[in-house]
């Protein structure tokens, strides 16, 4: 499954920035009204804390909705590595609209960046190894396009991104189709094209999904041991994702086993977001 890229999020964005803006805005923003309305200001953000970046275009979409007079000024990119108290962008414009766009643009890139970064630390453990780490459906609902972009910023992948693009046959969809023989030819049957992954907990029911025509095979909280087995059995027959049990101290020894992927609901949920700052001056 290809990864996200900006391409693909254009209308993602402004709609989600349209939703954020109307939650904190309401009727008006009474506070900015304090300030005059000829008023001009710019103001620099800063991180306060290495980090790295995801999120450029969403502080665009902000600024540009809120008062498409306010320009932003970037001094990096998405996906690059910044360290504490670096400046991250300026903006310049209507000193209302830099106010109350503040808020909502920050939201923004400090949570995509709190992604990043950690996906970045994950990546870099297993960059030695030919594995790919993938991300899951564990993301804020309304933001899963939003993190699973910044999930390769950080330089991991995209697992499927819904219901839809790809099969994922787990055990309670195994026990309702009566069986992982019987679930993966139906699935071949009423989409054919459509990857079909299937979830074993044993050597066994590997077995049986690479009888039955399984493209991938997630191996569901299997010891070391019985992952370099499957390795061994599957023989390139299928693709291997290993998950159930994924943290930084077991990933290094799961990617060793040489499995394909290695999915971790961590890299988007439980997310810490990196402390952002923004200055205003008139």
């Amino acid at each position: 499954m290809p990864n996200l890229t900006l391409a693909d999020l254009t209308a993602e964005i402004d709609a989600s920035v349209r939703r954020a803006l109307a939650e904190d805005i309401g009727g008006g923003d009474i506070t900015a009204r304090l300030i005059p309305e000829e008023r001009l200001a710019h103001a620099t953000v800063i991180t306060r804390e290495d980090a790295v970046v995801c999120g450029t275009a969403w502080v665009d979409a902000v600024f540009r909705q809120v008062d498409p007079r306010a320009a932003v000024h970037w001094q990096v990119k998405d996906g690059d590595q910044v360290v504490a108290n670096q400046p991250l962008f300026h903006v310049e414009g209507p000193a209302r609209a830099l106010l109350t766009g503040e808020r909502t643009a920050l939201n923004f890139l400090q949570s995509l960046s709190g992604v990043a970064t950690r996906c970045r630390r994950y990546a870099d453990l297993v960059a030695n190894t030919g594995v790919k780490l993938l991300d899951t459906r564990k993301t804020l609902p309304g933001l899963r396009l939003a993190q699973k972009y910044a999930v390769t910023c950080g330089g991991c992948h995209n697992h499927r991104i819904g219901l839809y693009d790809a099969f994922l046959i787990k055990e309670n969809h195994i026990a309702a189709c009566g069986g992982i023989a019987k679930a993966i030819a139906t699935a071949h049957t009423i989409a054919p094209g459509k990857p079909v992954e299937v979830e074993v907990e044993s050597l066994e029911e590997l077995q049986e999904a690479l009888e039955a025509g399984a493209d991938i095979i997630m191996l569901d909280e299997l010891n070391l041991d019985d992952m370099r087995t499957a390795v061994q059995l599957t023989a390139g027959r299928a693709k291997l994702e290993a998950s159930g049990g994924v943290n930084e101290e077991t990933l290094q020894g799961i990617a060793a086993t040489g499995v394909d992927f290695i999915s971790l609901g961590t890299l988007t949920k439980d997310i810490k977001a990196i402390d952002l700052s923004m200055r205003l001056k008139l």
